[in-house]
């Protein structure tokens, strides 16, 4: 199944390898620029809750039977599972933040299904985990350059379907011209979901995609001041860089319902699914 060639795959792990920040930018910055505060990932969560079913959520209802189990890696505050918890009686999160987990089961606690978070990193922690009907995967794959023992582990955990949510391009993507601005440095066309896609495939699986627009959502800070802070902390700049950060931003800077956040109006996103 998970034999033949793999030039997809190390193509998929040396494109993100790209994304890697100098040393030199990093050792200088005064804060990390990776993680997300775990308020976004709530809203985010929420908001979901009240909506719709994305294509995404439809995709997993469909192999997901009444009183079935959802196993959600790297769950953040459980926006790719809780559109599921009406039909799951169990929905188990994996993830390495503590505070994201927190928010993950108080987002699915008025549900009323069981909701049991596991804190650790995926594969790592995938023998503490029990197999589950459907395992959901929503925006962890471009932070995975081992792409095979974690796709492998998401496959071996699902009886009945795995199903993958990512963006069409990388998510740092539509910065690459603030980091040419501040540091003079290009970032990488790649990869994209086309290469997941790919790279999946030649893992032998019998992948099948769904590609669709993101509708907005309420989603963002309270104040201007911190969604422009979160990309200053992307870009490893210090907090005294904020006006230039915000003037570079332009109309990508926005509020909507209140809330304020930084990046593209609409994206694409994709829904990649397959049976075990």
């Amino acid at each position: 199944m998970y034999g033949g060639p793999v030039r997809a795959v190390e193509r998929w792990r040396e494109e993100l390898e790209a994304w890697r920040i100098p040393d030199e930018i990093l050792a200088a910055a005064p804060e990390s620029p990776y993680g997300f505060p775990a308020e976004l990932f709530h809203r985010r969560a929420e908001s979901v809750r009240a909506r719709e079913p994305s294509p995404t959520a439809r995709r997993a209802l469909e192999a997901l039977p009444d009183g079935g189990t959802v196993l959600d890696v790297g769950c953040g505050a459980g926006a790719t599972s809780v559109p599921l918890a009406g039909r799951a009686s169990r929905i188990v999160g994996v993830d390495g933040s503590a505070a994201m987990l927190e928010r993950f089961v108080e987002v699915l606690r008025p549900t009323g299904v069981e909701a049991v978070a596991v804190e650790g990193t995926w594969p790592e922690v995938a023998p503490r985990v029990d197999p589950a009907d459907v395992v959901v995967c929503g925006h962890v794959l471009y932070n995975v350059q081992e792409l095979g023992p974690f796709v492998r582990a998401l496959t071996d955990h699902a009886r009945r379907r795995v199903v993958c949510e990512i963006t069409e391009r990388h998510p740092w993507a539509w910065m690459a011209d603030l980091w040419l601005r501040f540091h003079g440095l290009p970032r990488p066309a790649g990869p994209t979901a086309d290469d997941a896609e790919a790279a999946l495939r030649e893992l032998g699986l019998d992948v099948r995609r769904e590609d669709h627009l993101l509708p907005p959502v309420p989603a963002g800070f309270e104040r201007k001041e911190e969604a422009v802070a979160l990309v200053r902390r992307r870009l490893c700049l210090p907090p005294d860089r904020d006006p230039e950060v915000e003037r570079a931003l332009g109309d990508r800077l926005r509020e909507r319902d209140g809330l304020w956040s930084a990046g593209p109006d609409r994206q694409v996103v994709v829904t990649l699914w397959w049976e075990p």
